[in-house]
């Protein structure tokens, strides 16, 4: 099998707030990688549905993960979120995944058909639920892991298969959930000021804008970027004084005008800083990151 990347959530207000230690996500993660698996990204939340959700979203349309694994927040406690968090996220459910689990659960104890796992795709990253006790969790991966293995080798042959289409393009990031996990992190009481920055495919060519060219309307915009220079972009601005809080995130595939291009979010303590940084970033992004390739009618 391809090395195909994960990213592993366990699911436990006891594990968030470091009162339980997290074995499932280590052995979920153990398991993933004897069988090829490149774990890329993993985090301990709380059961706290939007949380869940933005973490979910996440991992699909920034790190762009093959497969995300969540484990805890499956049962009947009010708190057990999992399942509506991940439902509410993905485009298309893959019932036969749980349905295989509880399957093999019920083969072991006739708890098994309480389990409420769910799993589903979003863009090109599949979503699978687990159980939240370590011998569950590997119980129920097992039983399809190689399955899951074949249905990512599908999902992403299925959006290639016709070299000729173009690459299709991500779904925009909420701005209003960046603002909400910004104000939820450990540096949220140093931050005095936010500001965002929304680039959009215009109709007026580059050379028309920059150098005052006549030229031909613009149909549209093959779009690319480079994940790592984006990454080193963003460490660069939040090392910068006074920053403390910064987001990216960029499009990719055949955009027409009017399509997001990026969306960035930058916080810190005053405004003169936060404007520096946000023109740093954007700056950044624009000469060093992408690759812009303008389409004529």
């Amino acid at each position: 099998m391809a090395a195909y990347t994960a990213a592993i959530l366990t699911i436990s207000d006891k594990g968030f707030r470091g009162e339980r230690a997290d074995t499932s996500g280590p052995a979920l993660k153990a398991l993933l990688e004897e069988a090829g698996w490149d774990v890329v990204h993993t985090a301990i939340l709380p059961d706290e549905l939007e949380q869940i959700k933005g973490a979910l979203t996440a991992c699909a349309d920034e790190k762009r993960v093959n497969l995300v694994l969540t484990t805890g927040g499956t049962g009947f406690s009010p708190r057990d979120v999992t399942p509506e968090a991940t439902l509410a996220v993905v485009e298309r459910e893959t019932r036969g995944i749980p349905e295989a689990m509880r399957a093999e659960s019920l083969r072991i104890t006739p708890r098994g058909c309480l389990s409420r796992s769910a799993a589903g795709i979003r863009g090109r990253t599949l979503i699978v639920n687990l159980p939240g006790s370590e011998k569950a969790a590997r119980e129920n991966l097992l039983a399809v892991r190689d399955a899951i293995g074949h249905g990512i080798s599908m999902l992403l042959s299925a959006g290639s298969a016709d070299c000729a289409a173009p690459a299709a393009q991500k779904p925009p990031p909420s701005m209003h959930q960046w603002l909400r996990e910004a104000k939820a992190s450990p540096d949220a009481g140093k931050i005095g000021m936010y500001l965002t920055h929304n680039g959009v495919v215009r109709e007026t060519a580059r050379a028309s804008v920059r150098e005052g060219a006549q030229s031909a309307p613009v149909k549209g915009m093959r779009f690319s970027y480079n994940r790592a220079r984006m990454d080193a972009a963003v460490a660069e601005t939040r090392a910068m004084e006074g920053i403390y809080y910064v987001r990216a995130w960029l499009n990719e595939g055949e955009l027409s005008p009017g399509d997001d291009i990026m969306y960035v979010l930058v916080g810190g303590d005053i405004r003169p800083r936060v404007i520096d940084a946000l023109q740093f970033l954007v700056g950044k992004l624009k000469n060093e990151c992408v690759t812009e390739q303008e389409i004529f009618a």
